[in-house]
């Protein structure tokens, strides 16, 4: 059990820092047309989307990945405590 909740805690450090990377690129001019700008867009931004239909940008101000970070960490949560319940009822 140890051993599933470390790989599940690395992947989603990874793909915290995918997220936050992501965002870095967006404060420097045409990063995000590179090649590493276009992976990322590839893998975050259907993460991303449903958060920015939900909460708007204040000026240039884009609070979803905030929100969107917040969520993954409530969603990993959820997922450890429904793995622990799991294994104790066995």
């Amino acid at each position: 059990m140890g051993n599933v909740i470390s790989v599940l805690s690395l992947l989603k450090e990874i793909y915290y820092f995918m997220i936050i990377g992501y965002l870095i690129l967006s404060w420097f001019p045409n990063a995000r047309d590179s090649f590493v700008g276009g992976l990322l867009a590839k893998l975050v931004e259907p993460y991303l989307a449903p958060f920015r239909k939900i909460i708007p940008s204040i000026g240039f101000i884009d609070l979803s990945p905030i929100v969107a970070l917040i969520a993954l960490q409530f969603v990993f949560m959820g997922i450890i405590a429904v793995l622990q319940f799991i294994v104790g009822i066995f």
